[in-house]
């Protein structure tokens, strides 16, 4: 029995869950609700239509073995043939089928608050992080997304301390969410005389930002919000107003800064990434009750684990998740990053399925 029959009766649930969403998509006058549910159905649209692609090559089999067996040689030979080919392109229309009936983030196509964070290494360990940084707005900017500074305390000399930005589009959680843990780099620092290659590492957080049907609610009471002069490298005043919002949430201890605009501006975007940190606080702990289950995920999002080297001397990056390899490290640290998060991607997928073939 192949995989396809083991998963047949979940097939036919995703087909009655369109059939269902279509009927109502056809009947809803809220406005809300329509929304909802055209998400939902162009979603499932993809998957129905493999399961129909699937379907019909199976009818088509049925007939040409009934042909490959009637008395005319001619006709028969004929039907052999298409029936070869067909038995050879229907596994393949089935693992389609089947990958995109794996469960994917409820949160794939969100928008993302992304955090960078020098860690062990000193003034390397800064410049490191300013290149991660860049690395992730070129990549933004070739995939069409927005990429906005909200906060960031540099070194004056390229090198980011602290680093948080907000990344909107389509897809951006779900393309971005295999970049959090730690990233580690190896190469010999200018300020090095002696051609020493030092290591050091930086952290990226990527936070999916809570959609509008995500209820997460925030008393007036439970924040003190604070006003102050934005600052620069080495705390000089960027200027001279108290524009820079702090907003503190008090239950959690959540501190969110936005300085880079004004203050309006600033308190919206504060407000914006603390409905963020509290709506990934909430994953985080519906993430670890299911921690059996998830354990060895790729899309764990992790942030305490070393997932990547760039080499410099060997112009080499490794993930260390999946014992990738690529030989391109100037272009990945220039926003090539697809052929990487691919892979990534193509794993996690291969794992759910993999647990759904268990399951079946």
């Amino acid at each position: 029995m192949s995989a396809y029959d083991r998963l047949e009766r979940r097939l036919s649930q995703a087909v009655d869950r369109f059939e269902r969403v279509e009927a109502r998509l056809a009947a809803a006058s809220d406005g809300a609700e329509i929304v909802k549910l055209g998400r939902e159905h162009a979603e499932l649209k993809p998957l129905i239509e493999a399961v129909g692609a699937v379907r019909a090559a199976r009818a088509e089999m049925v007939n040409l073995e009934a042909m490959s067996k009637d008395g005319d040689r001619e006709m028969a030979e004929l039907a052999d043939a298409e029936l070869k080919e067909l038995r050879n392109r229907v596994p393949e229309l089935e693992q389609v089928a089947l990958l995109l009936l794996a469960p994917k983030d409820k949160d794939e196509s969100a928008s993302a608050i992304l955090e960078i964070r020098a860690g062990t290494g000193g003034e390397e360990a800064a410049l490191f992080a300013g290149d991660l940084l860049r690395m992730y707005q070129k990549y933004a900017g070739k995939r069409g997304w927005k990429f906005e500074l909200e906060d960031i305390s540099d070194t004056g000399i390229g090198g980011v301390k602290e680093a948080v930005a907000s990344v909107t589009g389509n897809g951006v959680f779900g393309r971005l969410k295999f970049e959090s843990g730690v990233h580690r780099v190896q190469r010999v620092p200018e300020t090095e005389a002696g051609g020493r290659i030092h290591t050091s590492a930086a952290t990226v957080a990527v936070l999916p930002q809570p959609e509008g049907d995500v209820d997460i609610v925030i008393d007036d009471k439970d924040i003190r919000i604070d006003t102050m002069r934005a600052s620069g490298a080495g705390g000089q005043h960027v200027n001279k107003t108290d524009s820079a919002v702090r907003i503190t949430h008090m239950p959690s201890g959540i501190v969110v800064i936005s300085q880079l605009k004004s203050q309006h501006q600033n308190r919206a975007q504060a407000m914006l990434m603390l409905r963020t940190k509290l709506y990934d606080a909430e994953r985080a702990r519906q993430d670890s009750e299911r921690a059996a289950e998830r354990k060895g995920q790729i899309g764990s999002g992790d942030r305490s684990e070393r997932i990547r080297t760039y080499n410099f001397p060997q112009g080499r990056v490794t993930d260390h998740r999946i014992n990738l390899t690529v030989y391109n490290l100037p272009e990945v640290i220039e926003g090539a990053l697809d052929p990487i998060l691919e892979a990534l991607a193509a794993e996690d997928q291969a794992q759910k399925l993999a647990a759904m073939e268990q399951d079946a």
